[in-house]
């Protein structure tokens, strides 16, 4: 697989929860930080409190390789108890128009609930570009390495996002 096919993966879990319960977990984003493996700290812009279409957030990381960073991720789908999605962009703001942005995204992450008998079937997506990114340079220190890259960083974010979800499952079933 090439950055330019739009590498992605996926991961998914059952919660003993309905899908309200697991919403306000995920929508909660500072909370939902203390499950991931890379994001530490979340900090939202131009008012916002909360998730909604529109609104954006500075992502403080940590990876063991890449150090310290920091993202910018934009709403572009909010459906309450059903589907939130954000695009992360360059959070230096090269790209000034925001539609610009969103078309050189570095990544699409998405958390899709549905209910099913007993719960909430919750699924967490990220697809990878087409914009620039960390990933992107990597790949152009070493382009003959480029699918063995993308396939370490797939396998990293599937057990990022095992993580993550293992801490949505804990906390939404414990609050319900």
């Amino acid at each position: 697989m090439r950055y330019s096919d739009g590498p992605s993966t996926e991961r998914e879990v059952i919660v003993a929860a309905g899908p309200a319960r697991v919403w306000a977990v995920i929508s909660d984003v500072e909370e939902l930080a203390k499950g991931s493996p890379e994001l530490m700290r979340t900090e939202w812009l131009d008012g916002a409190t909360g998730p909604s279409l529109g609104a954006r957030y500075l992502g403080h990381n940590e990876h063991p390789l890449a150090g310290k960073g920091r993202t910018l991720a934009h709403i572009t789908e909010f459906e309450p108890e059903r589907r939130l999605t954000w695009a992360v962009l360059d959070v230096d703001g090269r790209f000034g128009d925001p539609a610009e942005a969103l078309e050189r995204r570095m990544a699409t992450w998405s958390f899709s609930l549905t209910p099913v008998e007993g719960g909430t079937l919750l699924r967490q997506s990220a697809v990878l570009g087409p914009g620039p990114s960390g990933l992107t340079a990597v790949i152009a220190r070493m382009p003959d390495k480029e699918e063995s890259v993308i396939a370490y960083r797939l396998r990293e974010l599937g057990e990022g996002m095992d993580a993550t979800l293992g801490a949505v499952k804990e906390a939404a079933e414990k609050a319900g």
